[in-house]
């Protein structure tokens, strides 16, 4: 089971890097220099943490798939982001300037509770999903496309490539 969904396993790790990236530099930034620009804060932690999950997410969750040139994964894989990263700003938005969840309207408890939620929970999930989707549809759309690298042994450190299928099995 773990085998078959491995790909969505290293998926995951990298989003949990990802979200370690992205909220430690959004309050980092909220709480200093960009304190009255929140979706500012966010727009760039995202965009940070966007930048490592391409190089996580090329070199190891999705290290086999391929099919397209790499300046042209690397465009539709940052357009795909863009997309989520307005996907990932839409409920803090909302929770802000729609419902007014921020001070002095309520108290800073209140908001901090309401940009994580918003910010960090709902806008990562919703975010989550459709990068997910759009990766494997679109930026990485062949699987196998690329060799997988392999140990051979623990004593033999020697590297040799493995040709995997669709259904991530070794071809002979």
């Amino acid at each position: 089971m773990l085998h078959k969904h491995r790909e969505l396993l290293k998926f995951a790790v990298v989003g949990g890097t990802t979200f370690v990236i992205d909220n430690g530099l959004w309050y980092v930034l909220k709480h200093t220099v960009l304190a009255e620009k929140v979706l500012t804060a966010k727009a760039i932690s995202v965009l940070v943490a966007t930048i490592a999950s391409y190089v996580l997410s090329r070199e190891w969750s999705f290290r086999t798939r391929g099919g397209r040139e790499r300046h042209h994964e690397a465009a539709l894989f940052f357009v795909i982001s863009g997309i989520g990263i307005g996907l990932t700003l839409l409920p803090l938005w909302v929770s802000r300037y729609l419902l007014d969840l921020r001070m002095p309207t309520v108290s800073l408890l209140t908001q901090e509770i309401a940009d994580f939620v918003s910010g960090s929970i709902l806008g990562m999930l919703l975010a989550m999903v459709f990068r997910f989707w759009a990766m494997k549809k679109w930026v990485f759309p062949e699987a196998g496309a690329r060799p997988e690298v392999v140990r051979s042994t623990r004593a033999n450190r020697r590297l040799r490539v493995v040709d995997i299928d669709e259904d991530h099995e070794q071809v002979a």
